[in-house]
């Protein structure tokens, strides 16, 4: 397992976690800072979709391409490959927690713990909501990136 590996988790993989995993690899390219970084969901419903087209539309506002992304599901094997696992979420927390091995070492938090002054927050799940919601959710993900990359940098 590498501490220079970020997983990111929400429900479906199709629309938090992968602007989450995009935000931090736009931050840690643009730092010059190696990481693994991938996301997944606890449910498997939408797995090997394309992200949500808000999604893809929201990243390419800040010129990334999310059409690659295809959702996949959490596994305990990820707990033996990822360093740190982010829920954006409370429900994926504890999903998480239920998911997760009996024992493993990656840490496991909720991604606004990473800002300071946010700690206990939720990254507000923008599924039913409209393009200002994926704008907020793209908003939450960039600014812990760049806590994550300068913890990582260390």
């Amino acid at each position: 397992m590498s501490q220079k590996a970020v997983l990111f988790v929400c429900l479906g993989n199709i629309c938090r976690s992968p602007m989450a995993e995009a935000a931090l690899r736009a931050e840690a390219v643009a730092q010059g800072l190696a990481l693994t970084i991938d996301s997944a969901g606890t449910n498997g419903l939408h797995t090997g979709q394309h992200a949500d087209p808000r999604a893809i539309a929201e990243a390419a506002r800040h010129d990334i391409d999310l059409t690659r992304h295809r959702a996949r599901q959490l596994t305990e094997d990820d707990f033996l490959h990822f360093g740190h696992i982010y829920a954006l979420d409370h429900q994926n927390l504890r999903e998480i927690g239920r998911i997760a091995p009996r024992r493993h070492s990656a840490k496991v938090a909720l991604l606004l713990d990473m800002v300071p002054g946010r700690g206990g927050q939720a990254v507000l799940d923008p599924y039913y909501g409209d393009a200002e919601d994926f704008a907020t959710a793209w908003d939450d993900a960039a600014q812990a990136a760049k806590y994550i990359v300068a913890q990582l940098a260390r």
